[in-house]
């Protein structure tokens, strides 16, 4: 990106890069706040690829699909890249087109793509098998060399979890409670909400204490500890051999 923007003049290439640094910035937390981003750097550098990359990511992140994809779409006639195909794909789930995402899972582009962005490839190919209500497919889809390995890797998680929830979506709860717990080994950073998941299926209930019994849980905790200060005192003036009168001098 850096050498994309020395192309452009010092203050123009210093303003682009700040509003690029803000989209990655803001791209998970707020999306609607990362794309104005986007759109001040778009309509600063136009010309850059990295600058149409990251104005479809924002796009993408806002579900501004048609508007992502022609972003996607510029970024690969400008650097003939192909690690664009999978979230290409994903926008044509996106704007309700689960065939066309399909059509581009058994292009030649998916064989030029790494690890990753293939097991990326399949997970939208299995979305889009469920889209169009191909469940058992879906499930078949997802089974791979990937899926079987016990090495963890970035895209683990987010496999195993779309397994596990294509499983139960077939009714196969037992192999989903698996897939699960699967799932929650490989996701350290809690990526999913596979735990929450496998929390359900097994019956388990979270209680809002706050909700529940409409009190502050600070105030709850303050209570119990003056209650046990009270308790303390209570017990040191009943202890054996302690008078009332040897406090005082």
């Amino acid at each position: 990106m850096r050498q994309e923007l020395m192309s452009l003049p010092k203050t123009l290439a210093e303003d682009v890069a700040k509003n690029l640094v803000m989209v990655a910035r803001l791209i998970d937390e707020d999306p609607e706040e990362a794309y104005a981003y986007a759109r001040i750097a778009l309509r600063l550098a136009s010309r850059v690829a990295a600058v149409r990359e990251a104005a479809g990511f924002a796009a993408y992140a806002t579900q501004k699909y048609t508007e992502a994809l022609a972003e996607f779409r510029a970024t690969r006639r400008m650097t003939g890249t192909v690690d664009l195909w999978p979230v290409m794909a994903d926008c044509e789930r996106g704007l309700g087109r689960p065939e066309r995402a399909m059509a581009m899972a058994g292009e030649p582009e998916v064989a030029k793509l790494d690890k990753a962005g293939q097991v990326e490839m399949r997970l939208v190919a299995a979305g889009a098998r469920r889209d169009m209500g191909q469940i058992d497919a879906a499930i078949v889809t997802l089974q791979s060399p990937e899926l079987a390995s016990n090495s963890v890797q970035p895209w683990t998680a987010r496999l195993r979890y779309a397994y596990a929830d294509a499983l139960l979506a077939a009714g196969r709860e037992d192999e989903a409670r698996e897939w699960f717990a699967k799932t929650i080994e490989s996701d350290k950073d809690g990526a999913t909400d596979a735990s929450d998941r496998l929390a359900e299926l097994e019956g388990v209930e979270f209680v809002d204490v706050e909700h529940e019994s409409g009190d502050d849980p600070d105030e709850l905790l303050d209570d119990a500890l003056s209650d046990d200060e009270e308790s303390g005192a209570e017990a040191d003036d009943d202890r054996p051999g302690r008078a009332k009168g040897d406090d005082q001098d």
